[in-house]
């Protein structure tokens, strides 16, 4: 019995060692992979209610040391590059610009698309292709380009000119008419609803009935939590909602097909087209595109324009006003002409998305081993590129967690380092289409 114990404490000695201390043909980046198979999964999950670098990222890259005269000193724990493990998965984090753009330009290469299993089942990923066989995440890459290039062919410049413009700007009338008869307003869940209603009617034409962006939004909470299938978990309630939404997005898919009629030209007609030579594009695969960009068009945006609408000064209303201004007709709609010239405007956007703060950060999953500054990522390791840690850090952006949209002036630094994943990247791309 004794023995026995003894072979036992052994076993556990030797796993708990081999957790901490995993296999590797090199030098692991410093960092600490937490309690065996839970990882630090709970210091992640951990919610903050500040806009900065998320604690669990920001505890781990740098230390703040204040010394008279309030001088900043930055002392760094780990670095910009560190292992962890997280629901199970070893997994290495980095906020250093040059590896994060390295690591973009390797997919297919060194790295491939991943997910955590909450977000992998949420939007079921393997979803089934043409041939009845699930579609490998090793196919993602091109996946997400295609889908991505038709998204954009709905938002592009000519779209924004001729039909979203005036489109948004009368659907904002109305709800700030409607949003002025009430005594108060919650402007994060306001904002979701209009968002959501306007992009299901852009992309698919339907119009949603009440309170159905809320329970898109639930869906969201499951994304950063453990993928735990039981009543009473938050996992479970999205689920439930997840299957409400793909019912519709199914049901769309059929009424469409079976009414060619009904044919506008947006994002629904070209999954139906693109069913005819994709492959990829079976009925349950397209149900889950739909599902999968709707739920994301939506929270982001209205996360920006909340974070937007905390921080505004006055100044973009002289911009405002200067417009009105010029105008013949005053009560006329925004013209194509005066939105390319909203300067300002477009700076308080650009400010408000590099202080958003929306889930962990871009993943990728090493499919050979990659060496950086001396350490190595072993094959099968995740990778999370956290964008936040370069949009809000102190040596990339003076005062990162002042809302100064000043900073993007145009001919002026918008700060001391390339930024090449902001999230600015592709507003920018549209607004700056001649056409």
């Amino acid at each position: 019995m004794y023995v026995m114990a003894l072979l036992v404490m052994g076993l556990i000695h030797y796993r708990v060692y081999r957790w901490r201390n995993p296999k590797c043909n090199g030098r692991l980046p410093p960092g600490s992979m937490g309690l065996p198979l839970i990882g630090e999964t709970i210091q992640f999950l951990i919610p903050s209610k500040s806009i900065d670098i998320p604690p669990f990222i920001k505890t781990r890259i740098m230390k703040h040391v204040l010394t008279p005269p309030s001088i900043v000193y930055l002392n760094f724990r780990y670095g910009p590059i560190f292992k962890t493990s997280l629901a199970g998965l070893p997994v290495v984090v980095s906020s250093d610009p040059e590896f994060n753009y390295y690591i973009l330009q390797q997919e297919g290469k060194l790295v491939e698309f991943w997910y955590l299993d909450s977000f992998a089942k949420l939007i079921d990923l393997r979803g089934l292709g043409r041939d009845g066989e699930s579609t490998p995440l090793t196919s993602i890459g091109h996946i997400h380009k295609y889908m991505r290039n038709m998204v954009l062919s709905q938002i592009g410049a000519e779209a924004l000119r001729k039909r979203i413009l005036p489109d948004m700007e009368e659907t904002c009338q109305k709800a700030l008419v409607d949003w002025s008869t009430q005594e108060s307003l919650d402007v994060k869940k306001a904002t979701s609803s209009v968002i959501f209603d306007f992009t299901a009617k852009l992309l698919y034409g339907f119009e949603p009935e009440k309170n159905m962006s809320e329970r898109f939004s639930y869906i969201f909470q499951g994304l950063l939590s453990f993928p735990l299938n039981i009543p009473g978990a938050v996992f479970h309630k999205c689920l439930k909602n997840q299957k409400m939404g793909l019912k519709l997005m199914k049901d769309l898919m059929d009424e469409r097909r079976a009414m060619p009629e009904k044919h506008r030209g947006d994002f629904l007609d070209q999954i139906l087209d693109g069913m005819k030579t994709e492959s990829f594009l079976s009925d349950d695969f397209s149900v889950l595109a739909m599902f999968a960009i709707l739920l994301a068009s939506f929270d982001i945006i209205s996360s920006s324009l909340t974070l937007a609408l905390m921080f505004l000064t006055e100044q973009p209303m002289k911009e405002h006003e200067e417009i009105l201004r010029n105008r013949e007709q005053r009560e006329g709609g925004l013209t194509w002409k005066e939105y390319k010239s909203m300067n300002f405007t477009m700076q308080v956007v650009n400010e408000s998305l590099r202080m958003l703060n929306v889930g962990p950060g871009i993943m990728r999953r090493a499919i050979r081993d990659i060496h950086v500054n001396g350490y190595t990522i072993p094959e099968g390791w995740t990778i999370v590129i956290a964008q936040s840690a370069l949009q809000l850090n102190p040596e990339t952006y003076d005062d990162p967690l002042s809302f100064n949209p000043w900073r993007w002036k145009l001919g002026e630094s918008q700060g001391r380092g390339d930024n090449p994943i902001s999230s600015t990247g592709v507003r920018r791309w549209i607004l700056h289409q001649d056409t």
